[in-house]
C-alpha cells in the first residue's frame, strides 16, 4: 500500500501544479477522488496504453467528469499519452478539455453532463455478459450526482440484471458547488437506498487505500449483484486549507496557496 499512497500525493500534487497553470479546474473533487483512481489503474484494473482496442479490457467510467484533472494527470503518468500534450490543458483548440474528452487515449467516453455515466456503464457489463467477456465496469459517481433521475434507472437496471460485473463508487464528500448535499438534495442513507435496489453495498473511508483495496476486492468476489462502493471523502483531501471547503469546489489556488498546497503535499510524501 506504501506505494500506491506514494503515487496518491504524487498525482494530487500533480493536480494541483495543473490547475494552478491552466487557470481553471475543479480542484476539490480531484482530491477527494484521487485514492479511488489510483488504487484501480495502478493495482486493480486490466488497462492499459496498448490495448484500449482489447475487447477483454476492464472499462472505466468518470461519471462525474469535473474531476477530469486528476484522470488526465494518472493517464500522463502511465503512459498513455506524453505528459508535454497536458501542458494545453483548457487552451483554445487542445482536446485536453475540462470534461472527459474520448479524442485522448484511455477515456472510454464523455462525460460531463451528469447522470450518464452509470447508466453507460450499465449497458457496458450487460454487453460483457451478453458477450460472454470477463471485463469488469468501474464507474464513479460524485453524490452531488446523485440528484440527477437516470441514475437511479441505471441502479435499477443493474440490480434487475445482477450485474455483479460493474463496481460503482458514490464520492461521497457531502459538498458540491452550492453547499452541502444535504442542503442541497437530501440523499442519507445512500446505503439503504442501493441495497433496496439489489445491489451489494460497502461504505468505507474513502481516503484510506487499504479500504479502497479491500472493497474492490470483494466486489470482483461477490456474484449475483452489482457493487457500490460508497467511498465516505474529504473533499480537498491533502491540502489542509482545501479541506471541507465547498468554496473550492471550482477555485484556482493563488501563487501563495500553491506553494502551500505543494509545501504539505511534498511533506506527506516525504513522511511515507
Amino acid at each position: 500500500m506504501r506505494d500506491l499512497k506514494l503515487k496518491a500525493c504524487q498525482i494530487r500534487q500533480g493536480v494541483l501544479q495543473l490547475i494552478h497553470e491552466a487557470k481553471t479546474g475543479h480542484i476539490g473533487g480531484d482530491m477527494s477522488v484521487t485514492d479511488i483512481l489510483v488504487d484501480l489503474y495502478y493495482k486493480q484494473m486490466n488497462v492499459s496504453p496498448e490495448g484500449m482496442q482489447d475487447p477483454d479490457r476492464d472499462r472505466f467510467v468518470l461519471s462525474k467528469g469535473h474531476s477530469v484533472e486528476a484522470l488526465y494527470t494518472i493517464l500522463a503518468d502511465k503512459g498513455f499519452f506524453p505528459k508535454d500534450e497536458l501542458k494545453t490543458y483548457s487552451q483554445y483548440g487542445s482536446k485536453f478539455i475540462g470534461h472527459p474528452n474520448n479524442k485522448i487515449n484511455g477515456i472510454e467516453m464523455n462525460t460531463g453532463s451528469l447522470g450518464h455515466g452509470l447508466s453507460v456503464g450499465v449497458g457496458m457489463a450487460m454487453a460483457g455478459k451478453m458477450d460472454k467477456r470477463d471485463y469488469r465496469v468501474y464507474v464513479v459517481m460524485g453524490d452531488g450526482e446523485m440528484a440527477e433521475g437516470s441514475v437511479w434507472e441505471a441502479i435499477m437496471a443493474a440490480g434487475h440484471y445482477k450485474l455483479d460485473n460493474i463496481t460503482a463508487f458514490v464520492d461521497r464528500n457531502r459538498l458540491q458547488i452550492s453547499g452541502t448535499t444535504e442542503q442541497v438534495m437530501s440523499q442519507d442513507s445512500q446505503e439503504q437506498r442501493w441495497a433496496s435496489f439489489g445491489w451489494n453495498v460497502l461504505s468505507i473511508p474513502g481516503n484510506d487505500m487499504e479500504a479502497i483495496d479491500a472493497a474492490v476486492q470483494l466486489s470482483k468476489e461477490t456474484k449475483g449483484k452489482p457493487t457500490v462502493i460508497i467511498a465516505n471523502t474529504t473533499k480537498g483531501c491533502g491540502v489542509s486549507f482545501m479541506e471541507n471547503q465547498a468554496g473550492w469546489h471550482h477555485r484556482v489556488p493563488t501563487d501563495e496557496e500553491f506553494a502551500q498546497g505543494m509545501k504539505e503535499l511534498k511533506e506527506k510524501e516525504a513522511a511515507l
